[in-house]
């Protein structure tokens, strides 16, 4: 297998600058903290449960990049005296508990975790205005990527990769002739274009990750209402790769397969119900993105409302498990505008 060179951030954060941070700057910073802050002690317990060492060796770069993504930004909230969010702490993970996943699945879950972030990055450098802060977002998607790369070539050495269909390439270049081309549900539906087949492909692989998740974080969790509704993202989850996978089945095309399997039947948390929630949220909102950006490459009507269904199921999902957190007193508040109404009623 091909070598890859250990993951290194080397952004001149710690340069000395008087400008203050922009909302963008405060929001995508504090995001990437509290992402980073729950992937650290995720990553931290599968190590303690991993033989293959070539995947150990994946996992420790995973976990040097988190920790290093942790320092740096907290080195630009200290000097701006922005507050350091408490995302999570030791007492979020149990080292001591058994083995929940095999250690095939830390190499999908670090693609599926992986490709969030990059979302994050990718859509953080074009609105970041101090030079330090798009330096590290560069830097940090950069190193991102080379994890992703890495990820992949493991995958495929050990043959468990599964590349998205294989279809002809074109004999010329043609333009489409008739409205049809857009038909989805009635009438001579095309066959999927590339594009579609790619968004259907990556939102399925997203989906097993998240469902063998689901299935794991499920069985572990201590309180009723989180247990539901982790079983109630997981039967949501089943649904959607159902659907993707009956368009790529009608066009005889493959798709990725579940990785249940990959789950031990240990039923003791190796995390707190806070954690596994707050996880599952941040995951669910990423498939918005991730959803909206297929349907904008689509180009047939029928995956068009489909995709419009699971934004909806996604979006109600979200909320109740928002509505979860708040309840508990796990939600931290993100920064925020001043409220200007609030305190023309304090002046009075």
């Amino acid at each position: 297998m091909k070598s890859i060179k250990p993951i290194k951030i080397h952004s001149r954060i710690t340069s000395p600058t008087n400008e203050l941070l922009t909302s963008a700057e405060m929001g995508k910073l504090w995001a990437t903290y509290m992402g980073n802050t729950m992937g650290e002690k995720v990553l931290t317990y599968y190590l303690k449960h991993v033989e293959d060492e070539e995947i150990k060796k994946v996992l420790e770069n995973a976990l040097r990049l988190c920790d290093t993504i942790l320092e740096k930004i907290m080195v630009i909230f200290q000097k701006t005296n922005f507050p350091i969010p408490v995302g999570f702490s030791k007492e979020d993970v149990n080292l001591g508990a058994p083995r929940l996943f095999s250690d095939e699945f830390y190499l999908h879950y670090l693609k599926y975790t992986g490709k969030a972030g990059m979302s994050i990055y990718s859509i953080a450098i074009p609105l970041m205005v101090r030079d330090d802060i798009r330096e590290f977002f560069i830097e940090t998607l950069d190193a991102t990527i080379k994890l992703i790369t890495e990820v992949n070539l493991v995958l495929e050495s050990k043959g468990f990769l599964v590349k998205p269909p294989v279809i002809p390439v074109p004999q010329k270049t043609d333009f489409v002739k008739k409205q049809n081309y857009l038909n989805g549900f009635l009438g001579n539906v095309r066959p999927l274009h590339a594009l579609e087949i790619a968004h259907l492909y990556d939102n399925i692989e997203n989906n097993v990750t998240s469902k063998a998740l689901l299935v794991g974080f499920s069985q572990v969790a201590k309180g009723d209402q989180v247990q539901k509704f982790l079983i109630r993202g997981k039967e949501l989850t089943n649904k959607h790769i159902d659907a993707c996978s009956e368009k790529l089945h009608n066009d005889n095309l493959p798709s990725p397969t579940f990785l249940d399997h990959l789950v031990s039947t240990s039923t003791f948390a190796p995390f707190s119900d806070k954690l596994m929630l707050w996880h599952k949220i941040d995951m669910f909102s990423m498939k918005i993105r991730s959803y909206g950006n297929a349907a904008s490459l689509n180009g047939r009507r029928d995956l068009g409302a489909m995709y419009a269904r699971f934004l909806v199921d996604i979006s109600h999902y979200v909320e109740d498990g928002a509505n979860i957190m708040i309840a508990q007193g796990w939600m931290e508040e993100p920064p925020e505008a001043v409220d200007r109404d609030k305190l023309t009623k304090h002046s009075k």
